[in-house]
């Protein structure tokens, strides 16, 4: 099979960006779409042009860098997979596919389809971790989780912070992005003693960063390739506003964090 590709090609942030339509070589129905843009790129660098630059890494929809948007859907026609699980056969012979970056402010473009996501990073530094000392590994049974709470922190954890949910809200919010790391702490009996500060700290970075507010379309929920629930951005709000009753600060020193 053979598809036409409009590609979204751009030197940096600083210059101005345009489509370019390039004809693929033929290919294989059961390829990837990383598999085909490798090709594609192959047949550039064979003619003496300039291969498309793209992200990726493990390739098996677990890092989130693959994070391309197809056809103005992130990652692609379908539901719960990455850019990496997408394969040609969800196309068909002759179709024209439109390929560009994620679409944000805080994702500036680097270079043509990779775009700088260290605003989510910065957002994890704020509070996404456990710094109490947890001591070596208990034994398995001497700290109770209910099976729940339990399956709610995996459900969360799943996030793997490609910034879909931000690519394809109309506000760019990251609302999806950090109930989810707030959530699968705050579930946990670990992430008790810094849970109110740490929902403080996060929404705060948010802000900094500059994504936009939730007005809960459902857009993020969509196509998270992890299918995180919207419930969790609920939780959260629950949890901040506790956070605003406490007093609790985001920045020790302010106020002590109050246990749940």
């Amino acid at each position: 099979m053979k598809v036409k590709l409009k590609v979204w090609r751009q030197k940096n942030a600083a210059t101005p960006g345009r489509f370019e339509t390039y004809d693929t070589p033929e290919l294989n129905p059961n390829m990837s779409f990383l598999e085909m843009l490798d090709v594609v790129n192959e047949d550039l660098t064979t003619r003496g042009l300039e291969p498309i630059a793209f992200d990726h890494d493990c390739r098996e929809g677990i890092c989130g860098t693959c994070s391309l948007v197809i056809n103005g859907k992130p990652h692609g026609p379908h539901r719960g997979v990455a850019t990496c699980q997408t394969y040609l056969r969800s196309f068909r012979d002759g179709d024209t596919i439109l390929v560009e970056p994620f679409r944000a402010r805080p994702f500036p473009v680097i270079k043509d389809l990779i775009v700088n996501r260290k605003a989510l990073d910065r957002i994890m530094q704020a509070g996404g971790f456990i710094s109490v000392r947890t001591g070596s590994a208990p034994e398995a049974n001497s700290l109770p989780v209910p099976k729940e709470a339990a399956d709610l922190a995996m459900d969360a954890a799943a996030c793997i912070g490609c910034g879909a949910c931000v690519a394809a809200c109309k506000n760019a919010s990251a609302m999806l992005f950090v109930a989810a790391k707030v959530s699968h702490l705050g579930l946990l009996p670990q992430g008790q003693p810094e849970r109110y500060r740490r929902v403080v700290a996060m929404v705060e970075q948010m802000d900094r960063e500059g994504f936009g507010a939730c007005t809960v379309t459902g857009s993020c929920e969509a196509v998270c390739p992890k299918s995180i629930s919207l419930d969790f951005i609920a939780r959260m709000n629950r949890d901040y506003a506790v956070a605003l009753f406490k007093g609790v600060g985001a920045r020790p020193g302010r106020a002590a964090a109050v246990p749940a």
